[in-house]
């Protein structure tokens, strides 16, 4: 069965936002579909959120797609470099990813060490971003720069802001179900 985790962003909730939409959109599609709650969202760590990603995740394997909005887009590349070297799983979709501190001290323990791009690139068949043109908080320059690390493709989506205030996205679901 092809499944599906969601990876929340700081201070989210599995109900927040756009999240619940693209659940049942992709539920309905014949999906499993996982939106864990995230440790310590106030405060988070990447200490506590890769361990709860790789038990929900399970054994990765190429029917596992990986969704993140923000900082659950470091939390999934993260991830992505601890797999062994036969594993890989079918798509990667990040909303809103960066790759760097952005300036928030409560967000720098994620970038203690440098994400190994080379080996990320080999543990997914695709790489998704979608940027708004107006983000607050993120850069359009990440977009870039997952483009060039990752090769992903770069979806820019305009006046979107972060991605927080709306409730329906379907984009997501779409990129997803064309991964598949």
């Amino acid at each position: 069965m092809k499944r599906v985790v969601i990876i929340h962003c700081w201070e989210g909730t599995p109900d927040y936002c756009w999240y619940p939409q693209t659940k049942k959109e992709l539920e309905e599609r014949g999906f499993e579909v996982q939106v864990p709650e995230m440790p310590e969202t106030m405060s988070p760590k990447l200490a506590t959120w890769l361990p709860k990603l790789k038990e929900v995740a399970g054994v990765p394997n190429e029917n596992l797609f990986l969704i993140g909005h923000s900082l659950g887009c470091i939390t999934i590349l993260k991830y992505l470099e601890t797999l062994d070297e036969n594993q890989k799983v079918g798509g990667v979709v990040m909303i809103a990813g960066f790759t760097d501190d952005v300036g928030y001290s409560e967000l720098t323990n994620f970038f203690v060490d440098e994400i190994d791009f080379e080996k990320i690139k080999t543990k997914a068949n695709h790489f998704i971003a979608i940027q708004s043109d107006n983000d607050p908080y993120v850069d359009l320059k990440y977009g870039d720069i997952l483009k060039e690390k990752l090769g992903v493709k770069l979806i820019i989506k305009h006046a979107m802001d972060h991605f927080s205030t709306i409730t329906s996205f379907p984009d997501v679901s779409e990129e997803v179900l064309m991964m598949t």
